[in-house]
């Protein structure tokens, strides 16, 4: 067998004339590279030139040759100039004297890998000085793939076809390196970062180096979506014209109904998989598709917003999220629980949450990420994702069932049956044409009047607790063990008699709270408030009135300590003292020395504030009539 060479990097050599492309030799151990000459560096512009720009051209040692590329909006043929200089410092000075130009700010060595459909990360072998791409799928896994996908197949060979590339460049061996290619040590370099890294360059086609360190999905995105327009034969659009005349702004957001305050037995939350990215994909949400130039796709309105969908072509986006979705969902997902080598499982543990992470961040980078933003696109899928939750809702109520809460993906069904949980997966799969799934079930929930927040304890006495004041990340230690132990107390409830008795056991452990708070039987760690800051402290330390973040932020500056915006201080709240002419209530927590200091009354009042939000739906009570919060 040849021996496989894995495309590691590319970049321009010294001279800035020719193209290097790094290889990794597997059997060796090191990187090879392979030099190609006769290539050089260019952008597109209308054709023909005028006079002004033949002149530049000319004085710039630069040459113009005739191409053809496609029109991503209206995909139309366009006659264009290819503009090639020798260096890239020349074409960047050169491509200033045109009015309109594209693809020009994509580094040229980049722009190599695009044209000649190279993909990094990817084994090949070379023949004659040319890269030749490896298969080495077995035809075991191939066949199942081909079963798992044949509906795919007929249905949408567009998108089969490109869920067929990943799947092929995914299953593509990953080959031992050492750490030191990295820039790491062999003990912090392992199996699962080295295929996440492998599988990242293959997916959206960027250097191995880079994906390694990478964590801007933004330039994740912008490279796949450059890969699939030029090995397509389309002109990729500057970011003005993917902003089709609008300005990043705000886009409206996800729906969140409502919760109906109260406590609830036997929870059902349904989810939709992968929501925004499904909208993406089932209602063809592209770049082109959005406001398309077809006159008779302007009655096709997206719901709530004035914006239309094209009813005559596939757009790109909407293929490439679709297919990242499906191969997450219907194979990498799967295959991590069924009968295949542990090989394969370790790397379709890894693949899922890669395609996961690059799908939720499909929608994000359309807001007002520089070269792919498009806010029509990005108001569409949101607008989408609204109509859904909407429409699940209206579909659970005519089934008689009781939808109580929805959030973004999520719908709340009090009490509902298998039988009507599954009535409503198919009815919305048969309407939508979007998978609704069981999410988690809660033996008991409790929400609040305030959206996104909630508890519920699942069938296996877990705890799930989402957005509560008690429980967030600042709170002192002491109120959040405060309220587990009244959740813990929850656990073993299953009816109402039980829910009962054990609220009386909640009260206990509150009150046992309070009489240690009052006696001062707790430690000053349990005590410590942590607050980031958002405004620059030198600025704010000024103001006659401080909250209590700045008053300790201005304490520790005059004790000599640098303290900036994004600082995060930490400290106790203690009886009210005069420091220099204002009253302040907070130390910095290495100021405080004894538990005598603390402010009893103002932890209580924060104690009580915290626990109120879940115990006003439990309606508990000390006594007929009488509110937590009067007792206290």
């Amino acid at each position: 067998m040849d021996t496989m060479l894995f495309l590691w990097s590319s970049s321009l050599s010294k001279d800035s004339r020719t193209i290097k492309l790094d290889f990794y030799d597997s059997e060796k151990q090191r990187i090879e590279s392979l030099s190609v000459e006769g290539s050089k560096p260019y952008f597109l512009a209308p054709y023909p030139l005028s006079k002004e720009e033949q002149q530049a051209v000319l004085e710039h040692h630069g040459s113009v040759q005739e191409i053809s590329k496609r029109d991503l909006f209206s995909n139309k043929s366009l006659s264009l100039a290819k503009v090639e200089c020798l260096t890239p410092r020349l074409l960047h000075k050169l491509s200033k004297h045109f009015e309109r130009n594209w693809e020009s700010e994509i580094a040229y060595d980049r722009s190599y890998i695009y044209d000649q459909n190279l993909v990094f990360g990817t084994p090949y072998t070379l023949h004659s000085g040319q890269p030749l791409i490896i298969k080495t799928i077995t035809s075991s896994v191939e066949s199942r793939f081909d079963e798992a996908f044949s509906e795919e197949r007929k249905a949408d060979p567009v998108k089969f076809k490109q869920i067929q590339l990943w799947f092929e460049l995914c299953h593509q061996p990953i080959p031992e390196v050492n750490a030191e290619f990295f820039g790491e040590t062999a003990d912090t370099l392992n199996r699962e970062q080295l295929t996440r890294a492998f599988l990242l360059s293959r997916l959206v086609n960027i250097p191995l180096p880079e994906a390694y360190r990478s964590k801007r999905v933004s330039e994740w995105i912008k490279s796949m979506i450059y890969t699939h327009l030029r090995g397509n034969g389309y002109l990729i659009p500057t970011s003005r014209e993917l902003r089709k005349g609008f300005e990043t702004s705000r886009v409206p957001g996800a729906l969140t109904v409502a919760p109906k305050e109260g406590t609830y037995f036997n929870m059902v939350v349904c989810d939709f998989e992968s929501l925004y990215p499904s909208c993406i994909d089932r209602f063809n949400l592209s770049y082109e598709t959005i406001d398309c130039l077809h006159k008779e796709c302007e009655s096709n309105m997206i719901p709530e917003i004035d914006h239309y969908i094209c009813t005559k072509r596939k757009g790109f986006y909407s293929i490439l999220i679709g297919a990242l979705k499906d191969l997450r969902i219907r194979w990498f997902k799967p295959i991590q629980t069924d009968g295949l080598a542990h090989e394969d499982k370790e790397l379709a543990k890894t693949a899922s949450k890669l395609l996961k992470l690059i799908t939720v961040s499909s929608y994000g980078v359309t807001v007002r990420i520089h070269g792919v933003a498009c806010p029509p696109l990005a108001e569409s899928i949101t607008a989408f994702g609204r109509w859904v939750l909407k429409s699940a809702w209206k579909i659970a109520e005519e089934r008689e069932m009781r939808p109580v809460y929805g959030d973004t993906d999520s719908i709340f069904l009090d009490s509902a049956t298998k039988e009507q949980v599954e009535d409503l997966i198919g009815e919305v799969k048969k309407r939508l044409g979007l998978d609704l799934a069981i999410e988690k079930k809660y033996r008991l929930c409790v929400l609040s009047s305030a959206k996104k927040a909630y508890f519920g304890i699942e069938e296996d006495g877990a705890f799930d607790l989402k957005g509560l004041t008690a429980v967030k990340s600042n709170a002192p230690h002491f109120i959040k063990n405060t309220f587990r132990r009244c959740i813990e107390v929850l656990r073993s409830v299953r009816n109402m008699e039980q829910y009962e008795s054990a609220k009386e056991e909640v009260m206990v452990v509150v009150k046992n709270a309070m009489k240690e708070l009052r006696r001062r039987d707790v430690n000053l760690q349990e005590l410590v408030y942590s607050t980031k800051l958002y405004h620059d402290p030198a600025e704010r330390v000024t103001s006659t009135t401080l909250p209590q973040a700045y008053q300790c932020a201005k304490q520790m500056i005059d004790r000599g300590e640098d303290v900036k915006r994004g600082a995060v201080v930490q400290f106790i709240k203690v009886k009210p003292f005069n420091y220099q002419g204002r009253k302040f209530t907070v130390k910095p927590v290495a100021s405080v020395k004894s538990v005598a200091e603390i402010n009893v009354e103002d932890y209580i009042r924060n104690l009580t504030t915290s626990l109120e939000q879940t115990f006003k739906p439990m309606k508990i009570q000390l006594e007929q009539g009488a509110k937590l919060s009067d007792w206290f």
